[in-house]
């Protein structure tokens, strides 16, 4: 590489990145496949519009593409194509939601979303992100005994705000949703119901997840964290639902473009067909049944060791770790930094019902994709707790 300053760089991540153990749960590693493909010739094509509907011509290669993309896509999760439509061109997981709210909720218009405290993510309506800024978010409630979703409050709150999208999904709740119920609850409201799957992607394509493809009416997703593909999105809409007397796929699809977005990265999309490829393979249900049985033991040997899991537990890749324990412990910033320098990566995370700041907040955050791709075993997880332990407690 003639750029010998971001050649540099690229080989002190790499050095980095083999020499930790890395818990985030929305990270993972992508084969040298994905790689080759993100960094091909396709980065230089410019491919506005949709296939066999471009603005530019020399396009017969980037159709083949992006529908070979789309196909894989609705064959990996089990999807007809005469009632799934999806979208491969979001550049992002945050777009991909914003273009749904653009396509089906008027401007100050209500959504129902789990709140950032409670495990939900910053574009299910929070007042930080835009989707919180042009829409007013009605939170999902939790228990605060169980830290787990209120299902009857919920239906209850529906029911009186009546929103007009509800979202579900997380980026930190461990547990399963129950998607049926959440089903239930829009239709009580008369809501379209959408399903952000973006951290369990995986865990559904590998069947270790229950699919939410039974009840939801759209359903996004990035490309990356258990999907193990490169970062990017997918909206998956249903071809039988309406607004009005158009079509909620043909709406999106021009919420992405020519709406939030222009040309797509072809490279990206590339990248996304040859991860959902290795996805759709034995080895790859094997592994993703690996990542929750790993959490499981993790989670298990943690609160053996008289930490406090939220929940109690965890059903899918993630657990939530409450280190403060009503002063008893230590604030999750600061676990995060000591876990750092034991060489154990994770992210400082606010718990539910948190009373403190979410730049420091109560707990962390931590999962099992990334280790488990690099083949970790359940054994490995009593280890790494065992390590997590002496480091947040200060032992030698």
């Amino acid at each position: 590489m003639k750029d010998k300053k971001i050649e540099s760089i690229i080989k002190n991540e790499t050095k980095r990145q083999k020499s930790v153990i890395n818990l985030i749960p929305s990270e993972n590693y992508v084969s040298k496949d994905v790689l080759t493909a993100l960094g091909s010739i396709l980065d230089n094509k410019y491919a506005e519009g949709y296939p066999h509907a471009r603005y530019y011509g020399g396009q017969r290669y980037i159709d083949e593409l992006e529908t070979l993309c789309q196909d894989r896509a609705l064959k990996l999760f089990k999807l007809k194509k005469d009632l799934w439509h999806v979208n491969v061109q979001p550049l992002s997981g945050s777009p991909a939601n914003l273009a749904v709210y653009l396509a089906l909720v008027p401007k100050g218009g209500k959504v129902m979303g789990l709140p950032l405290s409670s495990g939900g993510h910053l574009t299910h309506g929070q007042k930080v992100s835009i989707t919180g800024k042009i829409w007013e978010q009605i939170p999902i409630g939790m228990n605060t005994k169980t830290e787990l979703i209120d299902y009857k409050k919920m239906k209850e709150d529906a029911i009186r705000e009546k929103p007009q999208l509800i979202i579900v999904g997380f980026t930190a709740y461990p547990r399963i949703v129950d998607f049926k119920k959440c089903r239930e609850v829009a239709d009580a409201c008369g809501a379209y119901l959408m399903v952000d799957m973006s951290h369990f992607a995986g865990l559904v394509a590998g069947e270790a997840y229950p699919t939410p493809f039974l009840y939801a009416d759209i359903v996004t997703t990035t490309t990356h964290k258990t999907l193990r593909g490169p970062r990017g999105a997918m909206i998956f809409s249903r071809k039988d639902k309406k607004l009005g007397d158009k079509d909620i796929s043909t709406l999106i699809d021009k919420a992405i473009f020519p709406g939030i977005q222009g040309g797509p990265h072809m490279g990206q999309i590339a990248g996304i067909a040859v991860a959902l490829k290795e996805d759709d393979s034995p080895a790859f249900k094997k592994y993703a049944k690996q990542i929750i049985k790993n959490a499981k033991v993790l989670t298990d040997e943690l609160s053996r060791l008289g930490w406090r899991v939220v929940s109690g537990g965890t059903d899918s890749h993630l657990i939530l770790v409450d280190t403060w324990m009503n002063g008893k412990g230590i604030v999750g910033k600061e676990a995060e930094v000591k876990l750092e320098k034991a060489g154990i990566i994770c992210n400082k995370n606010t718990i539910p019902g948190e009373t403190r700041s979410p730049f420091d907040p109560s707990g962390i955050r931590i999962g099992t994709p990334a280790e488990t791709t690099r083949g970790k075993k359940e054994k490995d997880m009593i280890l790494i707790a065992r390590k997590m332990d002496k480091a947040l407690r200060g032992k030698k």
